[in-house]
């Protein structure tokens, strides 16, 4: 589990193309210092395990359901992510509860200077219409984000000033695309809701 309050910005060292799908070595320094072979962390919004590191970076493979499911199959050596290690009993649930299992994929449509901030406005998944709420909590890219405002077929997110400098978020443009994860709570309300009725 994750809290969706990104700890650095990661940068991919190498790409290795595996029979198992693909390996991914990222250089990294603040999650580094609590993080071991077979721990969880979360890579641009994607739980992954730790297959391998050393004191200037770790390694993680990712299988072809995942590689197809998000963004990661579009990274290359240089490729920027957000990154922050598994929740322990003690961390500061400062975001909401992150999975890191992605749901889909979407597009940043336009993007509004608001001083050092941002608006993004992106584009609704139909699939998760019914889970995204104004005023609820939204992963992109890892980084837990109230959504600011909803409309039928986009929504919003106000980018603080320090969540564009620390996240990945603060440099996209139009048309990247982010992985998206809807808050878990709705999809079981949602599950529990059908078995009863």
């Amino acid at each position: 589990m994750f809290t969706g309050i990104v700890e650095e910005i990661g940068t991919v060292r190498h790409v290795e193309d595996t029979p198992s799908g693909r390996r991914l070595e990222i250089g990294a320094e603040a999650v580094l210092e609590r993080l071991a072979v077979d721990d969880s962390i979360d890579v641009a919004g994607v739980c992954l395990t730790v297959v391998a590191r050393d004191d200037r970076s770790f390694t993680v493979d990712v299988v072809p359901e995942t590689l197809s499911r998000t963004t990661l199959g579009r990274l290359a050596r240089g490729s920027h992510v957000d990154l922050e290690r598994a929740a322990t009993p003690t961390t500061a649930l400062g975001g909401h509860i992150v999975q890191g299992h992605v749901d889909a994929t979407t597009a940043l449509v336009s993007r509004h200077a608001e001083g050092d901030g941002a608006r993004l406005r992106f584009a609704l998944p139909k699939g998760l219409a019914r889970y995204v709420v104004e005023k609820g909590f939204i992963t992109l890219d890892g980084v837990s984000l109230t959504v600011a405002a909803l409309a039928k077929a986009t929504f919003d997110v106000a980018l603080i000033p320090h969540s564009a400098r620390r996240t990945t978020l603060g440099s996209l443009r139009a048309g990247d695309l982010v992985n998206v994860e809807v808050d878990i709570i709705g999809k079981y309300v949602e599950r529990l809701l059908q078995r009863s009725g």
